[in-house]
C-alpha cells in the first residue's frame, strides 16, 4: 500500500470507504451471521420494547442495527413462547407495531437486571478480533516522502521527520521525552495524520453473552457517510453493527490509572465499559506526562510488557471470565523526565525508540514567530523578534521552545488591548509578557 494516499474528493473517500467496509463486514442476513443466538437476540429485542413499550420492525431494525428479515425471526420465536404480541391498530410505515406481553416483561427484568446494556446488537469477541487485525495499523509504510507531506505545514527537522518515520514503521512504542514545551504531545497527535483509511468500531462487543460497550464517541470520531442506492439496501452495505471512524488517537496524561487500563463495570447500570486500549485499536494510544500518575510508572509500564510482545492484550470480566483481544496501537510515551528515572534498561530494551526533543534554532523560532503574528493578527516586526531571542532568551539563558511564540504573544496582546492599543506590539509589551510568563529566581526570570 502506498504511504502517501492519492488526493481525493470527500465524495470520493466516500466511495472508497463504503466499498472497503462493506468487503470487510458485510451486512449479515441471517441469524447465524451475526454470531448471536437467538436467546440473546430475544433478550436485547425484550428490553427495548420493555424501553419504548411499543416498536415496529423498522424501528426494531434501527435500534438493533440488524436486518428486519433477522429480526422478524426472532419475533417469530418470542410469539411462540408468548412474551410479545401484536398490537392492533398502530401498524405504520414501519411496519405491525409489537409490544410485550405480561410473560414477556418479566423476562425483559430478568434480562435487564442480568445487563443494562441497551443498543445495538453486539459484535462477538471472536469476530471483532478478525476485523481488527485486518485494518491493522501496522499494514502500511511510512516513507520520506509521507512524512514531509504529513508535516509540511510544522516546524520540524528533517532529522526528527527520519527518525519518526521508521519508528512508525518497526511496530513498536516509542518514547518521546524531552523539556516541557518542545512539541512532544503535539507531533505525536499529528502522527495520525499518516493513516487517513478509515476502520470500522464496533458499537459493543460480546464475550459469551456479557457485552462490553466499545465505541465512544469523545474517542472515535464518526465519518459522515452520504447515503447511495446500495448502502440504503438491507442486504448491501457494511454491517451496521459497526461505525466507519477516523482511526482513533487516544491521549491519557496525568490522570490515568491502573484501573482505566481494565475492563470497567459500573454496578448502578450494570454495564461493562472497555479499557482505554482497546479503544485505540486500530490507532494511537499516546500516554502522556509520564511519570506523573498517581501509579508508580512501573505498575504502568509492566501493564504493557505482555501486550508489546504478543501484540495482544490479556482483559478480565468481573465474573472473572478472561478474554483476549488485539493489541493493535502505536503505543507513544512521552515524558519531560528522563527515560532512565522512570524505567530500568530491561523495560526501555522492549521500547524500540526513544526520541528527544530538543530546543529550536533561531530560524525555526522565528518561522513560528511569524506563524503566530499571522493567527493574532499582528504585525510582524523583526527587531522585536530579535529582542525577544537575543535581549531576553539568549541573555537569559532560557532555551527556544515551540511553545514560547504564542505563549509570549498572546499574553503580549492581553497587555495591548488593556492599554487600548490592540495588536500593536512592541518590545515593552514582549518584556511585560516574559516577567509573568516565567518564573523568577533570584530576581531573574
Amino acid at each position: 500500500m502506498s504511504a502517501r494516499e492519492p488526493v481525493l474528493t470527500d465524495h470520493e473517500w466516500d466511495q472508497i470507504s463504503l466499498l472497503r467496509t462493506a468487503k470487510l463486514a458485510p451486512r449479515p442476513t441471517r441469524l447465524a451471521d451475526t454470531g448471536l443466538s437467538q436467546t440473546f437476540m430475544a433478550d436485547l429485542i425484550a428490553k427495548h420494547l420493555f424501553d419504548r413499550g411499543t416498536l415496529s420492525l423498522g424501528e426494531l431494525s434501527s435500534v438493533l442495527a440488524i436486518t428486519g428479515s433477522i429480526i422478524e425471526g426472532v419475533l417469530n420465536f418470542m410469539r411462540t413462547e408468548a412474551r410479545v404480541e401484536i398490537r392492533p391498530g398502530q401498524a405504520s410505515s414501519g411496519g405491525l407495531a409489537y409490544t410485550l406481553t405480561e410473560r414477556g416483561r418479566v423476562a425483559a427484568l430478568d434480562a435487564m437486571m442480568r445487563s443494562g446494556y441497551l443498543g445495538p446488537c453486539p459484535v462477538p469477541i471472536r469476530h471483532y478480533a478478525q476485523i481488527a487485525r485486518a485494518q491493522t495499523i501496522h499494514n502500511r509504510t511510512v516513507t520520506h516522502d509521507a512524512m514531509r507531506h504529513a508535516f509540511e505545514d510544522v516546524v520540524l527537522d528533517d532529522e526528527m521527520l527520519d527518525r519518526l518515520g521508521p519508528a512508525l514503521n518497526s511496530g513498536r512504542a516509542m518514547f518521546l521525552y524531552g523539556e516541557a514545551g518542545t512539541g512532544k504531545t503535539y507531533i505525536s497527535q499529528r502522527l495520525a495524520r499518516l493513516f487517513k483509511q478509515p476502520v470500522l468500531i464496533p458499537h459493543a462487543v460480546a464475550i459469551d453473552d456479557t457485552v462490553v460497550q466499545l465505541f465512544d464517541p469523545l474517542v472515535h470520531k464518526r465519518l459522515r457517510q452520504k447515503p447511495t442506492s446500495d448502502n440504503l439496501k438491507l442486504e448491501k452495505g457494511h454491517d451496521a453493527r459497526f461505525i466507519v471512524c477516523e482511526r482513533p488517537v487516544v491521549i491519557t496524561g496525568g490522570e490515568l490509572t491502573t484501573e482505566m487500563l481494565e475492563v470497567h463495570y459500573e454496578p448502578s447500570t450494570r454495564l461493562y465499559e472497555a479499557p482505554l486500549q482497546l479503544k485505540a485499536n486500530n490507532g494511537l494510544f499516546i500516554i502522556d506526562d509520564m511519570g506523573r500518575q498517581k501509579a508508580p510508572p512501573a505498575a504502568i509500564f509492566n501493564r504493557w510488557i505482555i501486550p508489546m510482545e504478543e501484540k495482544r492484550d490479556y482483559l478480565t470480566l468481573g465474573s472473572g471470565r478472561h478474554f483476549t483481544v488485539p493489541f493493535d496501537v502505536v503505543l507513544v510515551f512521552s515524558t519531560n523526565i528522563h527515560p532512565l528515572e522512570l524505567a530500568d534498561e530491561a523495560f526501555l530494551r522492549r521500547i524500540g525508540y526513544k526520541i528527544e526533543f530538543r530546543s529550536l534554532t533561531p530560524e525555526q523560532y522565528e518561522h513560528i514567530w511569524c506563524d503566530a503574528c499571522a493567527s493574532f493578527n499582528v504585525a510582524y516586526e523583526p527587531h522585536v523578534l530579535h529582542f525577544v531571542i537575543n535581549e531576553l532568551h539568549t541573555k537569559r539563558r532560557v532555551a527556544l521552545l515551540p511553545c514560547h511564540p504564542r505563549d509570549l504573544l498572546g499574553m503580549a496582546v492581553d497587555h495591548a488591548a488593556y492599554e487600548d492599543s490592540p495588536n500593536n506590539i512592541n518590545i515593552e509589551h514582549l518584556q511585560w509578557a516574559w516577567d509573568n510568563y516565567f518564573v523568577s529566581i533570584d530576581g531573574q526570570a
